[in-house]
Parts: structure tokens; C-alpha cells; sequence
């Protein structure tokens, strides 16, 4: 398969590019970080990706970055069969709620430019046969939640445009996965109590992987993360309300 990464240098998308890498998909990663470019590309190009392992400039906050970067991947592998994005910003309700700059820089990567990144994607995949679009939401946007306010608003909007385009595009061969983790280990989560079933980014990788290949639409990782947010959202709001998760 030729695969495009955008955020595969950190976290969840480093250990599930690692495991495309490892069954020999061809591989062009998208990122900000020219040096944590390099270095990924070194290193899933030994663990037995196909071919050179290509990367260029794309930046979750400079949409005029998205269409030149999706253009050298496809110069570079020809066709596009996936195009997984993993990238987006986080900070805790405290933070955003204290610096609303920050807020407006995570809710416009995590929800607006995200969007945008995945309508130049589209239509590139749509004219190579179908594919799948690959994007990593939260469970954060299931349900309004008090820890999660900003945050998880922009996530529910990403998770409610990526059910659209499932229900408009599967008929065109365009199967659009969008992958819900819970609380994982991760640089993004560094120095936050973990919450219960915390996961790991191998273990959401292999979820992720199993999805892909078999055409779903939404995956949680931890797969408990399923069963939890659907308790979650049956809850009355009185309860919600006084509940601090």
C-alpha cells in the first residue's frame, strides 16, 4: 500500500507508521520538523518499508502547506491508498480556558484546518479509485464533558464531518476511518495523571492497523474506550453535571 502520514514522528502515528513499515507499505511522511522528518524516515526505512521513505513541509496550522505537500507524495508514490493523519494539538480545560490564544490554535488545528488538510485529500484518493482517509479524533468528542470542554468540541466536529464523508463516499470506494483513542501514553499526555485503562501507542497502533484493513469506520482504542463512552452518552444530564469525568 502507498501511504501518506501526516504526524508520524511522535506517539500513535510513529508506532502504527513502525507497523505499515514492517509489512512493507511504501511510506511519505508530512510534517513541520524537517530534523524529526529525517529521522523518522531513517528509521521506518529500516524496519523494512518499501522503497525510500520520502517526507516534506506540511504544518496542522498553515493551510497554504497542504496541497504542496500532498503533491509531492503523490510525485513521489504515484497513487494514494491511504492517508492516515494523527497530528493536532492538545491542552487541558485549565490551560485553554486561561490563554485563549492557545484555544483558538488547538479548536482551528484540531477541527477547522483538519477538515481542510482532509479536502485536499479527498478528491486525490476519490481519482485514484477510493482508498481510505485514516484520522484520529478522541473520545474527548462523544459527549460534553467538563474536563473537556474546548477540546473536546473541536474532536466532535472532526468526528461528526468524518461520519458524513463515510456515509457520502463508501459507495465510491472511499472507506473513511475515524479512530477514537481514550487516555494513551503519549508525549501529548506527559505529566497528566492517566486515567483508568490508559493505553499505549503499540496497542492502539495494532487496533488501528486490524481497522484499516478490514473497512470500519470508527475504532476506539483501548477497545474498552467503547463501552465506556457508550455508558457515557446514555447518561442524563443531571448526572453529568455532577460528575467530574
Amino acid at each position: 500500500m502507498n501511504v501518506v502520514f501526516l504526524g508520524a514522528t511522535k506517539g500513535m502515528g510513529r508506532a502504527l507508521a513502525r507497523r505499515m513499515a514492517a509489512r512493507g507499505d511504501r511510506l511519505f511522511l508530512l510534517g513541520r520538523t524537517p530534523a524529526e522528518l529525517t529521522k523518522s524516515a531513517a528509521d521506518l526505512a529500516a524496519r523494512g518499508a518499501e522503497g525510500e521513505v520520502g517526507h516534506t513541509r506540511c504544518d496542522l496550522l498553515d493551510p497554504d502547506t497542504f496541497a504542496p505537500a500532498l503533491d509531492a507524495a503523490q510525485a513521489e508514490l504515484g497513487t494514494l491508498d491511504i492517508v492516515v493523519v494523527t497530528a493536532g494539538l492538545f491542552g487541558t480545560q485549565e490551560q485553554l480556558e486561561s490563554d485563549l490564544e492557545l484555544a483558538r490554535r488547538v479548536m482551528t488545528a484540531n477541527y477547522a484546518h483538519t477538515v481542510l488538510f482532509c479536502e485536499h485529500a479527498r478528491p486525490r484518493l476519490l481519482a485514484d479509485g477510493g482508498g481510505t482517509l485514516c484520522v484520529f479524533s478522541s473520545v474527548a468528542g462523544d459527549r460534553g464533558r467538563k474536563p473537556v470542554a474546548l477540546y473536546g468540541s473541536s474532536k466532535a466536529g472532526l468526528s461528526h464531518y468524518l461520519e458524513s464523508l463515510d456515509h457520502k463516499h463508501r459507495s465510491e470506494g472511499l472507506v473513511t476511518l475515524c479512530v477514537k483513542p481514550g487516555f494513551v501514553k503519549t508525549s501529548m499526555t506527559e505529566g497528566l495523571k492517566p486515567a483508568p485503562f490508559a493505553g499505549e501507542p503499540e496497542g492502539v497502533a495494532t487496533r488501528v492497523l486490524s481497522a484499516i484493513d478490514r473497512g470500519r469506520p470508527v475504532v476506539y482504542a483501548p477497545w474498552i474506550w467503547g463501552w465506556i463512552m457508550w455508558v457515557i452518552q446514555w447518561l442524563p444530564r443531571f448526572v453529568m453535571r455532577r460528575v467530574g469525568f
